[in-house]
């Protein structure tokens, strides 16, 4: 096996999967797969071919992932103080489950060059014989989907990814894939279509839209920064709320003295464990550094009344406990020692006036207590503003080939969302995960939105 090249994975002496053989993938027909992903063609006149892009979709309504994204690539956005067309097309869309508030229908008759298809192999190959775009948008949040014993949603990502590779293998070349939100429910999985996007050399995009969001303040951490210990906060839920906070969490902590080194433990607390850890006073009395949470709480600008008044009274601990009943944490610790926490500020269902953050907000201690901490800013919640600078990185990738920033950072983040979420399954049990030593060098220059 080939060493890492920068920005990707050192695999873990741990992880079985790595170590066991593999299935050829025929790389040498797959080199004029990657040339094949040719973005920008110039055209026997000298003209620009447009890319053609496929849209992979589970549902397609108001507010779901694929309006937002794809209606971007129909439609435009703002962007830098000016009305934004992406250079390329949607020329094909697939929809898995089609209900009475559909979009789909309407927008392919509006948009007339986009078609859609009823496999996702009809829409890679835009009807014909072999893949003929030049991009793909994998979405596979909402709808219908089953939840497993864990409470995980089994949304389709992998199938999806699975049927794109057959395309690509029978074809003999590739396309970039954009993948929103993480990559699987499943460890497994994610790392399978990690280590198969490398081996077949086709760009991999993939994550949360809290990363290149706006932030307030407009800053970053300073680039090799000495981190001691970190924290998110949010009020999501389990499995897909997790991944928000933790790509949030993981996109400024990367950027950290080393780069990223992996995660060795993950420990669940949930109930009177959740209470005690919030009033430990420390990481070794079995909690966290209560000046982060405070940190957290003071940048939200969606904090919850804590009690009958219009200001932004601090909570006390019973606050917390009133509003959010059912709140949980993981802990996780790094191979480098860093510490990092995220905490998800959880009512009961259909509590009235629960919650305690309707944001989402991250703070930081770096080596001689210096601080850090910023909310990652969701603007504007009817039109999600925040999927622009999103799919601003998206035409990057269809453009050059390859992802912005590091893919591995949905990799690590989705390992440890599956990694949380198995100890809360396990009655908050201390994990190891050796498996994710998932080593890579972040971008220096940030990718969050800053006009």
């Amino acid at each position: 096996m080939r060493p890492p090249m920068n920005n990707e994975t050192a695999a873990s002496p741990h992880d079985d999967r790595e170590n066991a053989p593999r299935q050829p993938l025929s790389r040498r027909d797959f080199l004029a797969g990657a040339a094949a992903t040719l973005l920008l063609t110039a055209s026997a006149r000298g003209s620009v071919r447009r890319p053609k892009i496929a849209a992979l979709t589970t549902i397609y309504h108001k507010y779901s992932h694929s309006q937002h994204i794809v209606d971007r690539f129909l439609d435009g956005y703002g962007w830098e103080g000016r009305h934004h067309r992406p250079e390329m097309d949607v020329v094909s869309l697939y929809v898995e489950q089609v209900g009475g508030n559909d979009l789909s229908r309407e927008r392919s008759k509006r948009h007339s060059q986009m078609k859609i298809y009823p496999t996702i192999a009809e829409a890679l190959c835009a009807g014909g014989s072999s893949l003929a775009v030049d991009g793909v948008l994998l979405i596979g949040e909402h709808g219908s989907y089953p939840k497993n014993d864990r409470g995980q949603i089994l949304y389709p990502r992998y199938e999806y990814f699975q049927q794109i590779v057959e395309v690509y293998k029978r074809s003999g070349k590739t396309a970039p894939v954009f993948n929103d939100k993480h990559l699987s429910w499943s460890w497994d999985r994610a790392r399978e279509m990690y280590d198969t996007a490398r081996a077949m050399d086709f760009g991999l995009m993939a994550g949360s839209s809290l990363p290149v969001t706006w932030r307030q303040p407009s800053h970053d951490l300073p680039f090799g920064a000495e981190v001691e210990e970190s924290m998110a906060i949010w009020g999501g839920g389990i499995d897909g709320g997790d991944i928000h906070v933790l790509e949030a969490m993981q996109s400024i902590v990367e950027r950290r003295k080393g780069g990223e080194t992996g995660v060795k433990s993950v420990e669940a607390f949930r109930g009177e464990r959740f209470w005690k850890a919030l009033e430990a006073g420390s990481w070794d009395a079995g909690g966290w550094d209560p000046k982060l949470l405070e940190a957290c709480l003071s940048r939200s600008n969606q904090l919850n009344p804590a009690r009958e008044t219009y200001s932004d009274v601090y909570p006390t601990v019973a606050d917390l406990r009133r509003l959010a009943p059912e709140s949980y944490a993981y802990r996780f610790e790094y191979a480098d020692g860093l510490r990092a926490s995220i905490l998800q500020f959880q009512p009961k269902p259909k509590q009235e006036g629960g919650g305690v953050v309707g944001d989402c907000n991250v703070a930081v201690r770096s080596k001689g207590d210096t601080r850090f901490s910023v909310q990652m800013y969701l603007p504007y919640y009817s039109m999600r503003n925040f999927f622009s600078p999103l799919v601003h990185h998206i035409e990057t990738l269809f453009h050059t080939g390859r992802s912005p920033y590091p893919v591995e950072r949905t990799l690590l983040t989705t390992g440890m969302t599956a990694a949380g979420v198995e100890s809360l399954f396990q009655g908050d049990k201390k994990l190891s995960t050796p498996h994710l030593a998932v080593a890579y060098q972040p971008t220096a220059e940030s990718t969050f939105w800053r006009s």
